[in-house]
C-alpha cells in the first residue's frame, strides 16, 4: 500500500532525482502545484517515478510559450519544434492558407495561430485520439482539424491553393524507436514516433503531395534529423520543390523547407 506524500519539497526533489528526472526541482514544482492533497501528491509522483510522462501527469506541456492541452498517448510537444514554427511564421505573407500535418495535439497549430492571420487554418491527424486532444487546443481559434492521412481528408478546393502547410511527422527509423526514451517509445503512440526504414517514409510521401497541394510559391516546412537532411531534399527535389536547411544549435533543431516554384 502506498503512504501519501508529504509535501516537503526537498523530500519529493530527492526522489524523483533518484528516480532519474533531470529537472527534479522544477518536476516537483509542478507536481505540488497540481495536486489537490497529500495522496493525489503520492500517486502522482509514483506514476512519474515508474516513467510516466510529466505532461500526462500534469494534462498539459509547454510549447512556444503557450499551455498545450496533452492527453495520455498523444504526441508530447517537443521543444526543438519551436524552429519549425518560427521559420514557417516567417515565410507567410498576409492571410495565408495554412496546414498542419501530423498535428498531434495541435500544438503547432495553435502557436502559429499565435503568430499569423489566416484566412484558413486546418489541422489534421490519423490518430483519433491526437484529433480529439487538438481539437480541444483549437477550440475557439477558427480551425478545423481533419481526422485522416496527410491530405486525404482535406477539403479537394483546397488543393493547389494552400500558401503553408508544416508537418512534424514521424522521422525516427523503425531500428531505432527501440533506443528512445522509455517516455516516448512506452507511452507516445508508435505511429507519431516510427517513420519507416530510414525514417523518411511519411516525410517523403508528404513532399510529394505537397507538391499538388501547395500554392505556386507556397512553402512546405518539416522536422527532420541532421543525419537525413541530403536524403529529404533530394526527395523534395525530385518531387519538383525547392528545398533549403535551417539547423538551430541551441536547439538541437532542423527544419527543411521547400517551396513550390
Amino acid at each position: 500500500m502506498t503512504t501519501p506524500l508529504s509535501t516537503d519539497r526537498s523530500a519529493l526533489v530527492g526522489r524523483l532525482r533518484a528516480a532519474g528526472c533531470v529537472y527534479a526541482e522544477d518536476e516537483a514544482d509542478l507536481l505540488l502545484a497540481a495536486a489537490d492533497d497529500p495522496a493525489m501528491l503520492a500517486d502522482l509522483t509514483e506514476r512519474r517515478v515508474a516513467g510516466e510522462p510529466l505532461e500526462y501527469l500534469l494534462g498539459w506541456a509547454e510549447f512556444c510559450g503557450l499551455r498545450i492541452a496533452v492527453d495520455a498517448g498523444v504526441f508530447v510537444p517537443r521543444g526543438r519544434t519551436a524552429l519549425l514554427v518560427e521559420v514557417a511564421a516567417a515565410l507567410t505573407g498576409p492571410a495565408p492558407a495554412v496546414v498542419d500535418l501530423c498535428c498531434g495535439s495541435g500544438a503547432t497549430t495553435v502557436a502559429l495561430a499565435h503568430r499569423l492571420t489566416p484566412r484558413w487554418l486546418a489541422a489534421a491527424d490519423i490518430d483519433p485520439a491526437a484529433v480529439a486532444c487538438a481539437r480541444r487546443n483549437l477550440a475557439g481559434l477558427a480551425a478545423e482539424v481533419f481526422e485522416g492521412d496527410l491530405f486525404a481528408p482535406l477539403p479537394g478546393q483546397w488543393r493547389g491553393r494552400l500558401d503553408l502547410v508544416v508537418a512534424n511527422a514521424p522521422y525516427v527509423p523503425t531500428d531505432a524507436v527501440a533506443l528512445m526514451p522509455p517516455e516516448a517509445r512506452l507511452h507516445e503512440a508508435p505511429v507519431a514516433l516510427d517513420g519507416g526504414p530510414d525514417g523518411l517514409s511519411v516525410l517523403r510521401r508528404v513532399g510529394a503531395d505537397a507538391a499538388r497541394w501547395l500554392a505556386p510559391g507556397g512553402h512546405l516546412v518539416v522536422e527532420a534529423g541532421t543525419t537525413q537532411v541530403e536524403a529529404l531534399c533530394a526527395a523534395f527535389d525530385a518531387a519538383g520543390l525547392v528545398p533549403t536547411v535551417r539547423h538551430d544549435e541551441d536547439l538541437d533543431a532542423t527544419a527543411v523547407t521547400a517551396q513550390r516554384p
